[in-house]
């Protein structure tokens, strides 16, 4: 599976935002990281690492229409964007709704019942927890919150832990 083309896409639709390029990249790298360690079949990384790239495609339209850039407004402006972009790239139909369907959740704590939607958020959270918080003493609460409720899988619990600690 090569994701060049569908990097480069995000890369020249986020152009002139580096912050948010560098951080779909970091999230893609352990949603790739994740996915070789619980060793998921070739449908979940697909859908897993391709939403990985998308997943926050809906920020500029949220900050442009509400002014904000918040995780709701991310879900609801993400999914026709990403739809776009992926049928422009020819992905498959059903790759495509289910990728669509992640962006639209990946904000969504409850009901994590698959391991691409798995997967994603943890991805999403290791990088999240280290930009969004930078003072140690803080970003230590929040990890501590979000390792207890938000990490399932064996990978995404080995990388929190060697990125914060126990």
């Amino acid at each position: 599976m090569n994701n060049t083309p569908l990097l480069r896409a995000m890369i020249s639709y986020d152009k002139d935002d580096p912050k948010r390029i560098q951080h779909f990249l970091k999230v893609y790298e352990f949603t790739h990281l994740i996915c070789d360690g619980e060793q998921v079949d070739t449908m979940i990384r697909q859908t897993a690492e391709t939403a990985a790239i998308v997943h926050d495609i809906g920020i500029h339209l949220s900050e442009q229409k509400y002014g904000s850039s918040g995780g709701k407004y991310q879900e609801q402006e993400g999914p026709a964007e990403a739809r776009k972009m992926l049928s422009g790239l020819y992905y498959a139909d059903n790759i495509i709704d289910r990728v669509c369907w992640l962006v639209g959740h990946h904000h969504t704590y409850t009901n994590i019942n698959a391991a691409d939607y798995q997967i994603l958020v943890e991805a999403d959270f290791l990088v999240n927890l280290y930009e969004d918080f930078p003072e140690a003493a803080v970003r230590r609460d929040a990890a501590e919150a979000a390792y207890r409720n938000i990490f399932r899988t064996e990978t995404g619990k080995q990388l929190f832990k060697e990125l914060f600690g126990n």
